[in-house]
């Protein structure tokens, strides 16, 4: 049965754990599977012992075996408003964005522009639109994130099992990130680290901003040139080492070069200059990545620029001839 296809009801509920859900904490299983519900009513019906599995009371922390028989409580929510329906065209360029696709995982070239999953406003993303674009999948999530406006790979899982695997091999960085970032002026090639820490604040109005802060987070980044136009703009590749929220802009912003299009992080007056050249989004894309398969071996796979950022990068190289 799917946790993502399953909607709470007022009869009391018998799922079988397969292994999509194996390993998994029970608690973390319940408010998956009782989408919308508090997690201080998911704590509640295990303190009380609603939930049960195998007939047997159990803690939150306790870990779901395949052919375990977990009890569901009846659960009272608030209606949820039904999703819009995902749009031909977006669905016709997200599959074409597919870049590598297995039994176990999906590697698209994420849009700029495309949050990758709904809140604040945002209603469709795009683990959101892929649910819809696979409803014979029983799960499809997120392995990790980019911002809005990056563009590039990223990985979804089509199993539990596949994405416990990737998160494991994101601790153990056995997955490579590669980016590439126009940055403004002229990177020096002996600028091959930045090592800053970085804290999240949040401002009154509620934006997240990233500062480099000595009581942050520890935060590393290498970085190599790939093309230089002359002091106007350089072409890096960035590794993010550690994967702090904007780490690799800030990190920019740091060494004195932010990124083009970055409109948290650059001066308005820089921006406003790129755009007369067709620079209109944040230069930022998630240009590669390698990572262990579940069958075995590995990938890499590489997601080509989008022809608006590569038209004006040949307007930048040509302007200076």
């Amino acid at each position: 049965m799917s946790s993502q296809q399953s909607s709470p009801s007022t009869k009391v509920r018998f799922v079988e754990i397969t292994e999509d859900n194996e390993g998994q904490r029970i608690d973390n299983y319940l408010i998956t599977a009782l989408k919308g519900a508090p997690k201080s009513l998911v704590y509640r019906i295990l303190r009380k012992g609603e939930v049960r599995v195998n007939k047997k009371r159990v803690k939150p922390e306790y870990r779901l075996s395949i052919n375990d028989l977990v009890r569901i409580p009846p659960v009272r929510l608030a209606d949820k408003k039904e999703l819009p329906k995902v749009s031909i065209s977006l669905i016709d360029k997200l599959e074409s964005a597919i870049l590598y696709e297995d039994d176990d995982l999906i590697v698209v070239n994420k849009p700029s522009g495309l949050a990758v999953h709904g809140g604040s406003g945002i209603s469709l993303g795009l683990i959101e639109s892929f649910r819809q674009m696979r409803p014979q999948l029983k799960f499809l999530e997120l392995v990790h994130r980019l911002d809005r406006d990056t563009s590039g790979c990223i990985l979804i899982a089509k199993k539990r099992s596949a994405l416990k695997l990737m998160h494991e091999s994101l601790k153990k960085s056995t997955i490579t990130k590669i980016y590439h970032a126009l940055v403004i002026g002229s990177w020096s090639d002996r600028k091959k680290r930045i090592d800053a820490p970085l804290r999240k604040n949040e401002l009154k109005s509620g934006e997240r901003i990233v500062k480099v802060a000595a009581d942050g987070k520890a935060s590393l980044t290498e970085y190599k040139v790939l093309q230089r136009f002359g002091r106007e703009a350089t072409l890096v590749e960035a590794r993010p080492i550690t994967g702090r929220t904007h780490q690799i802009r800030v990190h920019c912003q740091f060494a004195g070069h932010p990124i083009v299009g970055d409109e948290k992080y650059n001066t308005d007056e820089s921006n406003n200059t790129m755009k007369e050249l067709g620079f209109n989004r944040l230069f930022l894309h998630a240009a590669e990545l390698r990572f262990p398969l579940p069958s075995g071996g590995r990938k890499v796979v590489v997601a080509p620029l989008c022809s608006t950022l590569q038209s004006s990068l040949n307007r930048l190289k040509n302007k200076r001839k």
